[in-house]
């Protein structure tokens, strides 16, 4: 017999955790599922300001406590209830216990530039800018729906000269560029998880052959196993090789 019913993500497509209940009646442990390469739900409001606005080629940094756990270049997409998109998915398998730790990501809008060269890029559109106000200087620098956050963030007032902005104010807003801060509060639901985090004990699962070590006839296969990984398909390869591993084991024994 083999399981492999998949985790609890998607329940709509059947997943709904019949494998965990056949394992444990057959003497298995199972780890407690989680979501995994699932959107993050901001702590506060900033990211509902700009729900919709996609980001490319930026570097998202996430952050348990002052220790890096991730860091990454590619896509995301702010949503009405935090971040979304393949940096976020792949930084969320990262997260532990949200409950025990704090978590929150930074991101760098121009990670091509140092921040040194940042400062010479924004100096020069700063002298295009003498003569208006500062709500208008990041016009260059940012879309449209994130300008009035940046703004907001970086605390100069909106009407304040362009050529009125000190030097401590511009190497701030360089900050903010390199490091716009994202508080975080929870992980999206499992019911929207791309994947599951946990599931049957891999220790209890002899990874040649998928063979339960706790009850014999019995193998797993897929994500009611306790592995997951990114996206990209890696996950799609884990339920393919550990399938084909205990389907040749069976064959093996048949023959």
């Amino acid at each position: 017999v083999v399981v492999a019913t998949g985790g609890v993500s998607y329940p709509a497509t059947g997943s709904t955790g019949d494998g965990y209940r056949l394992a444990r009646q057959a003497g298995h442990t199972v780890v407690p599922p989680e979501p995994s390469l699932v959107s993050l739900v901001e702590d506060g409001n900033v990211c509902k300001r700009m729900m919709g606005l996609p980001l490319r080629n930026v570097e998202l940094t996430l952050y348990e406590g002052k220790k890096v756990l991730f860091r990454e270049m590619g896509e995301m997409l702010f949503t009405h209830f935090g971040v979304s998109g393949p940096l976020v998915l792949s930084a969320s398998a990262h997260i532990r216990d949200m409950k025990k730790y704090s978590y929150r990501i930074s991101v760098d809008l121009k990670p091509a530039l140092s921040f040194e060269k940042l400062e010479k890029r924004i100096d020069s559109d700063f002298l295009q800018f003498a003569g208006k106000e500062a709500k208008s200087c990041l016009d260059k620098l940012l879309p449209a729906s994130m300008r009035p956050v940046m703004l907001e963030k970086w605390g100069v007032e909106p009407d304040k000269k362009v050529n009125q902005i000190t030097r401590a104010e511009r190497r701030a807003l360089c900050e903010l560029l390199k490091a716009f801060p994202i508080a975080l509060k929870e992980k999206g639901d499992l019911q929207h998880a791309v994947i599951t985090s946990g599931g049957v004990s891999v220790r209890e699962v002899d990874p040649k052959t998928m063979q339960s070590k706790c009850c014999p006839g019995l193998a797993f296969a897929g994500e009611v196993l306790d592995v997951d990984a990114y996206t990209g398909g890696y996950n799609l390869g884990i339920a393919f090789a550990t399938a084909y591993a205990a389907a040749m084991h069976m064959e093996e024994r048949r023959e």
